[in-house]
């Protein structure tokens, strides 16, 4: 396009529709495009309406590709539905227009040279083979960076098994820790807060009932305890090995209490226990047998705070529900086993993975009325959204220190 000309004029779609049309077609072509970057993408044509291909190309490309391997499926599909209503021609002669379909750089490996060096070349060919050793091994880091960066935006749901149990193994290294609490146990400081009479009455005794020296003492501090509740049923079949090798490592390492919960409530802080993730996974497997059934959300909360909450598990503690909200009980129900939960614990995080689908609002059902009893909402969709949830179990609620 001649400079001065005026930009034809595209048919209206919205930034939405363009984004969702965009990434379907990524995702029938085998490119892994997450709703969170179809998200993002919106967002971005929103913040920025292309003008011309050119800036359409860069907003998508910027938004979509993660790695360079996906650039010729990301070309072919992005030319295959706009190059019909914009005329490539339009970006000709310009440096930074996007590559037409099939014009990737293509290179073919040299030939090794056989013929013997002399001593002049060997000090050349020696510093070029450690060049060429270093871009290599930086195009090697560069791919297993690219290759962590997508796994930890990739939704669970779209992974592969081999995928998954990559995974599962970066979720492993998870460290979940709750905010610390003031125990009513007091420990001798030279600077205490309190004076400790029953030490300083103890030490006087040696010098003839005076009290010379007065010992004085602090409150200890400890980790607030940490509860998981996880919903395992049909709905959340994607995400239920994701998130219970999340539980396992919390039982494991933060000596939390971990149940499950899907037509009934089963505890698994005995069978999560062991060190062994396959072990654990195992023995949970066989000890539910609800897997993949239907929802009952005010019946799990309500016998958890029933059963093991009242007896001091829940109270102070940090509760973590892991669920999508979709129940078959009552949104009564659910908003008075929410109300009694929130009355006993210090803190409670509503990890939801549908959250994060674009559009997405809790405005019916079971999560609706648990919403307004939770302390902090959050999709943990992927492992950079799992990691929210680290954040969100650490984070101290507003008035307490």
């Amino acid at each position: 396009m001649r400079p001065g000309w005026p930009v034809p004029e595209l048919p209206s779609i919205g930034p939405g529709p363009l984004a969702v049309a965009l990434t379907t077609a990524l995702h029938r072509s085998g490119l892994p495009v997450t709703p969170e970057r179809a998200a993002g993408l919106a967002r971005a044509l929103r913040l920025v309406p292309p003008l011309d291909r050119v800036a359409l190309y860069w907003t998508c490309r910027v938004a979509l590709v993660t790695d360079r391997a996906q650039l010729p499926v990301f070309d072919a599909v992005f030319s295959a539905i706009f190059d019909g209503r914009l005329d490539p021609a339009d970006s000709r002669g310009d440096p930074n227009a996007p590559p037409p379909i099939g014009a990737e750089p293509r290179t073919r490996p040299a030939p090794p040279d056989d013929r013997p060096s002399t001593p002049g070349e060997s000090g050349g060919a020696a510093g070029s083979a450690a060049g060429e050793g270093e871009d290599t091994e930086r195009e090697a880091l560069l791919a297993v960076a690219s290759t962590e960066e997508r796994l930890r935006q990739t939704s669970f749901a779209d992974l592969t098994d081999e995928e998954l149990t990559g995974v599962r193994e970066l979720v492993r290294r998870l460290v979940l820790s709750t905010p610390e609490r003031r125990s009513r146990r007091v420990r001798p400081r030279r600077r205490g807060e309190r004076l400790d009479l029953r030490r300083t009455v103890r030490a006087a005794q040696r010098t003839g009932g005076d009290p010379v020296r007065l010992v004085r003492a602090h409150r200890r501090t400890q980790p607030r305890r940490l509860v998981l509740l996880c919903d395992v049923s049909g709905s959340m079949e994607p995400y239920t090995r994701i998130y219970l090798t999340l539980l396992q490592g919390a039982v494991a390492g933060a000596r939390a209490e971990a149940f499950v919960f899907s037509t009934r409530l089963t505890r698994l802080t005995r069978e999560l226990s062991v060190r062994d993730p396959d072990q654990a996974l195992a023995r949970a497997g066989a000890t539910t047998s609800d897997w993949a059934g239907g929802t009952r959300l005010a019946e799990g909360i309500g016998r958890f705070v029933a059963g093991h909450g009242r007896r001091g598990l829940a109270r102070g503690a940090v509760v973590v529900v892991l669920s999508d909200g979709w129940a078959t009980d009552d949104p009564e129900e659910v908003a008075e086993a929410m109300r009694r939960l929130r009355r006993l614990a210090h803190r409670v995080v509503w990890v939801n993975p549908r959250k994060a689908a674009p559009g997405y609002a809790p405005l019916v059902g079971g999560m609706a009325a648990a919403l307004p009893f939770c302390d902090a909402f959050v999709s943990g969709h992927s492992l950079a959204a799992l990691e929210q949830v680290v954040s969100a179990v650490a984070e101290e609620r507003p008035g307490t220190g």
